[in-house]
């Protein structure tokens, strides 16, 4: 069940998650919070210059789900979030003409928290199982609170996509994941430049709500709760790690069998779960023989018929 080429696909969109990583991504660490993104009206006076900065990180939802018809045909697709909320509601109509559907989420703490986490993981199994056809999952966000799922999914024998803002996301989600692709690299993003005064340092857990305002303080004391440690989220993966997954990937494969001329297409896919975020466009190439070609000090490529091999040298 686990086709990479055909198959019937599910999408699933932890709407907060991707709109917040991309106005961060663009605007700078905690820039969402700051700047009250969520609530702004764009024809409210004072708010021009946050209005603009959000139409600059708008989400292109149709190339997600066209991506993601690249597995196979796309099943059924669902957005989760609070569709009442200015930034959100923007959204809707653009998530109506792809027959997305739309779970409304409200807001069940101070904290704006609306649990999209749960119930998207929750559709995600009980979908699973009532839809047994189901061959492909995309879980789009950047948040480590999907690990257990996508590793759930994997154990149920479906091929785990991932989709997720460059720099916003968990590296632990992407391991996690059977293929991972950054928001950035997907065909027909156009990606502005990020504002002059965006900080450049990756947040430790991407889309974090802004807080509630400060209340008085009580008598009693609080409950203390213990930090829980994040990973920091991914970068762009460098030219140099790129090289080591090559030679790593043919070491591995050139360990199976005494052939040392292996297919590119299997040494694409072997790099590709030694590390799911492998991209060769986002390392500025346009396919992946031009990628090893690159390599050469590294690696050898010859041509047979329609089949490329590698090798390392």
């Amino acid at each position: 069940m686990t086709d990479q080429t055909e198959g019937r696909v599910a999408v699933y969109i932890d709407f907060d998650n991707i709109v917040i990583s991309r106005y961060d991504q663009l605007n700078g660490n905690m820039a969402w919070r700051n700047d009250n993104a969520r609530n702004v009206i764009p024809a409210k006076t004072g708010t021009e210059a946050t209005a603009r900065k959000l139409a600059e990180a708008e989400i292109d939802v149709g190339a997600i789900l066209d991506y993601a018809s690249s597995f196979g045909t796309v099943a059924l697709s669902r957005a989760y979030a609070d569709w009442s909320v200015p930034v959100n509601a923007s959204y809707r109509k653009q998530l109506v003409n792809r027959a997305v559907d739309l779970t409304q989420l409200f807001p069940t703490t101070k904290a704006f928290k609306n649990g999209a986490d749960i119930r998207l993981s929750v559709d995600v199994l009980e979908d699973l199982f009532r839809l047994p056809d189901l061959t492909h999952v995309v879980i789009v966000a950047g948040d480590s609170d999907y690990i257990a799922l996508a590793q759930r999914c994997k154990r149920l024998g479906r091929f785990v996509l991932g989709i997720g803002v460059s720099g916003r996301t968990s590296p632990a989600l992407i391991a996690a994941c059977d293929h991972f692709e950054m928001y950035d690299a997907i065909p027909g993003i156009t990606d502005p430049e990020p504002r002059e005064d965006a900080v450049e340092d990756a947040v430790d857990e991407p889309a974090v709500e802004e807080a509630p305002p400060a209340e008085p303080p009580s008598l009693t004391l609080p409950t203390f709760v213990a930090p829980v440690e994040e990973a920091p989220a991914t970068a762009k993966m460098s030219d140099r790690a790129a090289s080591r997954l090559l030679v790593r990937a043919l070491e591995l494969l050139a360990a199976k069998d005494d052939d040392e001329w292996k297919n590119a297409a299997s040494v694409k896919s072997q790099i590709r779960r030694l590390d799911p975020s492998f991209n060769e466009r986002t390392l500025g190439y346009k396919s992946f023989t031009e990628f090893v070609k690159s390599r050469n000090s590294l690696a050898e490529m010859r041509t047979e018929g329609s089949e490329r091999l590698v090798r390392l040298r």
